[in-house]
């Protein structure tokens, strides 16, 4: 019924009662009353529908009403973000229960310019229903500081529900009760450790984020379960690939290898390329305690000092892990290449391989790049300069449809066995992480065709055009700053976007400048619906060659198995899947969101924890951001400080909104995005993630 309420809203004008629903649908009985009912519930939990104040619906797409994540300020304002346009400016007054991190539904109540103001008039889902403080006595009270500290509300700790906490304890709280204004009572959950031992920083921040870092007794008693090795009876039905040259290329420290890879020059000088994958849906049965652990992760989460894997490591690090000189179970995507890079025909299949080799980035690089063999290599070298063959045409191809590079560079924090900062460098991407990130795109999308073209349910990797509006303010925002780009951006196509960045790429502030765009543009997500995926100009992606860290790959597995090897494409199946996939798909999408932010706000913390111990020192850097309160500098190895507009005392500063530049109301000098400087660090703080630069000495620009 769900599908024929969505159309009469569809077609109607305007906002219609549940009676006006009835009498259109001609539904009569009692029984179809109440479930008319229930899927209109149910439509408006998803967000399909909304419900007005005089209890009428009609399709959210139509109301004047957003929906996005709120960003917090610890003053009680805040930000609405939401996917794909512009965000909402959100008063104190108008909050409305909602606290940072929220999915919220907003309502515009003024636009000026480009600025919009909105009330919150709906909290769809708690971000925090769990939080992480530090708890501590007041006057014989228990109280929490919040980690969070753009979470604008008091807690108080229920005296019956410390579980023992002392000062200083870093615990895990639920809370259980409003008792006024921003004030709530809690329970402590867990206790985590001393804020001062070892380890306890990260745990912190994972716990905030509702991340388990242990798993439950049922799972693991599935988990001893199964086998160490592969038995004969396993290879029943596979093909075997034991003898052929497959090997794995991964980092230096990497233990859960999921993908291995082969190749072969054919008779027609075309490439057989083997994209072989751990068979991870063969062990982790839909539905056992296993999997719902799997599903409820999302994703392995990877910290400076630690991976949260998705699977237990008798999995991830075990048997599916594609380990040398071991039998194994995988799924292979082998595809035959041509001279153009195109796929030009294909073959998906249940293999058992027996990996010749665990190389790393490290040594194939010395092998693509300086011709330098290291010991043991010797008999892969002619595969691994074929490979490198098909990686630069299979670049070529992309390149020429349209695929984006944005070229981000990452940084590696570099702990110590406290776990503490001790330094931060950049990781190195060279020809041999290139070389599997063009074979893995490959074998995604030749197995994303398959499906789309069986017209199956199926879990895509989609990634929206940009917001037209987005990419002009990007545009309008580099003209001020006096960046020239050649021509009009007439479509908004990868081409157009690609051909952008290649007139930037030449700036000293690249890295700066792309980094915006991609700020610009959409986020990908997991989704039912193939829309395509924008950045690498593909009309067909997935995700596939990754099950042991991402849940979605484990389910493309699955219906692989499902439809390809045992052939179920019944309407009951289809039925199943087309119900269980757009829940799957979402919450996979906010799992990826949540390990993200995650990973992200440990290496703020981390960046801040290592230049704790530089105070004083001197840095070149280059202008990230300039706001109305200061600037930002990002240093070469990623590190981000502030210069408060306070501290720069050499002459009164004013922020020019139309050239987002500082300048001096004397002296006139400024100070705009790009320009190079040197700083010195004032302070550094681990808890608030934060760090503060001032100009170095005999460093005042001359404008």
């Amino acid at each position: 019924m769900k599908d024929s309420i969505l159309e009469v809203l569809k077609k109607s004008d305007k906002a219609l009662s549940v009676h006006e629903i009835e009498d259109i649908l001609g539904l009569s009985t009692v029984d179809e009353l109440k479930n008319l009912l229930k899927d209109l519930n149910d439509l408006e939990d998803n967000l399909s529908v909304y419900r007005t104040n005089k209890n009428n619906y009609m399709l959210f797409n139509n109301s004047h009403l957003k929906i996005g994540k709120l960003i917090g300020n610890k003053k009680g304002y805040g930000f609405v973000d939401i996917e794909g346009d512009e965000d909402v400016f959100i008063s104190a007054s108008n909050m409305n229960g909602a606290i940072h991190g929220d999915r919220v539904i907003v309502e515009i109540i003024s636009k000026k310019g480009l600025d919009l103001e909105g009330r919150i008039v709906k909290i769809v889902d708690r971000k925090f229903k769990q939080m992480v403080g530090e708890f501590y006595y007041s006057n014989g009270i228990p109280k929490i500081k919040l980690d969070e500290q753009k979470l604008n509300i008091d807690i108080v700790i229920d005296k019956n529900k410390t579980l023992g906490a002392m000062d200083g304890h870093k615990v895990l709280i639920k809370i259980r009760e409003k008792l006024h204004g921003n004030c709530y009572k809690a329970e402590v959950m867990k206790i985590l450790g001393h804020k001062n031992d070892p380890g306890v920083d990260i745990l912190s921040i994972v716990n905030k984020y509702g991340i388990n870092d242990t798993f439950s007794d049922e799972v693991m008693e599935e988990v001893d379960k199964l086998p160490n090795e592969v038995s004969e009876e396993e290879m029943v039905g596979r093909r075997d690939l034991r003898n052929a040259c497959i090997f794995t290329i991964d980092g230096d420290d990497t233990k859960d290898i999921d993908d291995a890879i082969s190749i072969d020059i054919l008779d027609n000088t075309n490439y057989k390329l083997g994209v072989h994958i751990a068979d991870v849906s063969y062990y982790v049965k839909e539905n056992s305690k296993i999997d719902e652990e799997a599903y409820d992760r999302g994703t392995s989460v990877y910290l400076a000092d630690r991976v949260i894997p998705m699977l237990p490591h008798k999995l991830s690090n075990g048997i599916c892990s594609l380990n040398p000189g071991v039998d194994r179970l995988a799924v292979t995507c082998e595809m035959e290449i041509n001279h153009k890079g195109e796929v030009v025909s294909y073959d998906i299949y249940e293999s058992v391989i027996r990996s010749k080799k665990q190389m790393t980035y490290k040594c194939v690089n010395k092998i693509l790049e300086e011709n330098i063999v290291p010991e043991g290599y010797e008999p892969f070298v002619d595969s691994l300069n074929k490979m490198l063959e098909l990686s630069k045409i299979l670049r070529a191809y992309k390149t020429k449809r349209g695929c984006i590079d944005f070229n981000i560079e990452e940084a590696k924090i570099v702990v110590n066995d406290k776990g503490e900062a001790i330094d931060v460098v950049l990781r190195n991407r060279g020809v041999g992480e290139k070389m599997i990130e063009d074979f893995m795109i490959a074998a995604n999308e030749t197995v994303a065709s398959c499906v789309y073209f069986m017209d199956l349910p199926f879990v895509y990797r989609v990634h929206g055009e940009p917001n037209e509006e987005k990419i002009n303010n990007f545009l309008k925002f580099i003209s001020i700053l006096g960046y020239k780009v050649n021509g009009n951006i007439k479509e908004i196509t990868p081409k157009e976007m690609q051909k952008l960045l290649g007139q930037l790429s030449e700036k000293k502030e690249f890295s700066i400048l792309s980094r915006l765009l991609l700020r610009s543009m959409q986020k990908a997500v997991y989704d039912k619906n193939n829309i395509g995926h924008f950045g690498i100009a593909s009309k067909c992606y997935t995700h596939f060659t990754s099950p042991i860290r991402r849940y979605p790959d484990t389910t493309v597995h699955r219906l692989l198995r499902t439809y390809l090897f045992k052939h179920k494409i019944d309407n009951d199946t289809i039925d199943y899947w087309n119900n269980k996939l757009p829940f799957l798909t979402e919450h996979s999408s906010n799992k990826e969101r949540d390990s993200i932010e995650c990973e992200r706000e440990v290496d703020d913390m981390k960046k801040a924890e290592y230049m704790e111990k530089h105070i004083g020192e001197e840095y070149d850097g280059m202008i990230s951001s300039i706001m109305s309160f200061g600037i930002f500098v990002e240093l070469p190895n990623s590190v981000e400080g502030l210069i408060k507009i306070d501290d720069l005392t050499d002459d009164t500063y004013t922020f020019d909104e139309a050239t987002f530049s500082l300048r001096g109301k004397k002296n006139k000098r400024g100070y705009r995005l790009g320009d190079n400087i040197r700083i010195k660090v004032k302070a550094a703080n681990k808890e608030a993630k934060t760090v503060d630069f001032v100009i170095a000495d005999n460093n005042i620009p001359k404008n």
